[in-house]
């Protein structure tokens, strides 16, 4: 559910028209829903009722200051993979200590990092990062709480892109070889094991690859009990899919992969924390563009939309599909085929592919909708065009959390060498 609809012909974000938004903004811009966001964050930790659970949520899915304090201010903590995102996060206002520091490629500095902000926990994902973090933990004087983050070897029926759970996947440690590293883990100075953490993959629309994995966490958790290693914490990690094709069939609700999670981890006796991302902001964010101009060829029509691949990546990335909403309420059910284009110089820079459309014209406007996720936060400034605006609604009321740059300030970190006249 979100709140993106149609009053009075117009396309509204809560209770303030998008064509007013673009009138005062500028296309394009992306537009978030207060509304949503609280909901969805609601409906989920409402789905975890009974459970010993914390909510991190995934920072890499929008970083936008404004989305995450709105998250922290409802009880969020937040899951990191990077010293530029832990600070964010901390800038927002969340407790240290429910943030959660992941990531395969962690630097030195960012691990100083960590520590010297007191993060709740480190999610280690191999044994040189388990030895590095021990060395800089011990030359602090600190002790860390530390998970290993297993690869289940689960593969999550994703986009091959964004599965994270399969043993040729880059990301944690094969579950078969966790035993001895958390026996290491104990040795070390300055290293807590305390917990376990995994995460197989985003955009998964089936409980049962959850449930595999899980199981494997669980009966991991019991092997380590039982060795001695006091494991008292479980990082389930996010992954539950939305639904961007709403004539394909929904993903699993949150209530649902809830009672998944009581049926595997109820008895355990841990703590369990939890990262979504998608979840929470896909459906509370939309891109916003308009029609510049119309190209006809002699089998495709071509819709030209001033939004391109550098402002949404994801369906160049991933093939990624997301509905297409025309701002004034379609009059008539006459429709054409269309491909919706961007300007970018690059043939992917596609974002729909012969969508049935009603009849557009340059200056009419449409959106991109379920782009709050890994929307603005993947763009960049390719073609040197630049980062789009971010507006963020609350009722009746509208502000703009990230303002466009202008063409100096894109080019400010940039300078001449001195041999270049």
């Amino acid at each position: 559910m979100h709140h993106f609809t149609y009053r009075n012909g117009v396309l509204h974000a809560e209770d303030v028209s998008i064509d007013r938004i673009a009138a005062e903004v500028g296309t394009p811009f992306y537009c978030y829903s207060d509304a949503t966001l609280t909901r969805h964050y609601q409906v989920f930790t409402d789905a975890l009722a009974g459970l010993d659970a914390t909510v991190c949520f995934a920072v890499k899915a929008n970083s936008n200051l404004a989305v995450v304090r709105t998250l922290v201010g409802l009880g969020a903590g937040c899951d990191v993979v990077s010293g530029g995102e832990l600070r964010l996060a901390l800038k927002a206002g969340a407790d240290p200590r429910k943030i959660v520091f992941s990531g395969v490629g962690k630097t030195a500095d960012e691990l100083k990092l960590a520590l010297a902000m007191g993060v709740g926990q480190i999610n280690v994902e191999s044994e040189p990062e388990l030895d590095q973090l021990s060395a800089i933990a011990n030359a602090a004087g600190k002790t860390v709480r530390v998970a290993l983050r297993v690869n289940p070897d689960v593969d999550a029926g994703s986009h091959d892109k964004i599965s994270t759970g399969r043993k040729e996947d880059k990301f944690g440690i094969e579950w078969t070889l966790a035993p001895q590293l958390y026996r290491k883990a104990r040795t070390l100075p300055g290293i807590a094991p305390t917990a376990v953490a995994v995460h197989i993959g985003s955009q998964i629309t089936e409980l049962a690859p959850f449930e595999a994995a899980f199981t494997r966490v669980r009966d991991l958790v019991a092997l380590l009990r039982a060795d001695g290693i006091d494991i008292r914490h479980v990082d389930l990690g996010g992954g539950l899919g939305v639904p961007y094709d709403h004539a394909s069939p929904p993903p699993p609700t949150p209530a649902a992969y809830g009672d998944m999670v009581r049926r595997v981890f109820g008895n355990l006796g841990c703590a369990l924390a939890f990262e979504p991302g998608r979840l929470i902001v896909g459906n509370a964010g939309i891109l916003v563009t308009c029609v510049t101009l119309i190209k006809e060829g002699t089998s495709h029509r071509f819709t030209v939309v001033d939004a391109g691949m550098n402002d949404l990546v994801r369906p160049a990335m991933y093939d990624a599909h997301h509905d297409v909403m025309t701002i004034a309420q379609p009059r008539t059910a006459e429709t054409v085929a269309t491909d919706v284009v961007g300007p970018v110089c690059e043939s992917s820079d596609r974002f729909a592919r012969s969508v049935l459309l009603p009849i557009l014209a340059p200056g009419d406007l449409i959106a991109f909708m379920t782009a709050g996720a890994y929307g603005s936060s993947m763009s960049s400034t390719y073609n040197s065009r630049p980062l789009v605006p971010e507006v963020l609604v609350k009722g009746d009321r509208f502000a703009v959390v990230r303002r466009r740059p202008s063409f100096d300030e894109m080019t400010a970190l940039e300078q001449l060498p001195p041999w270049i006249g």
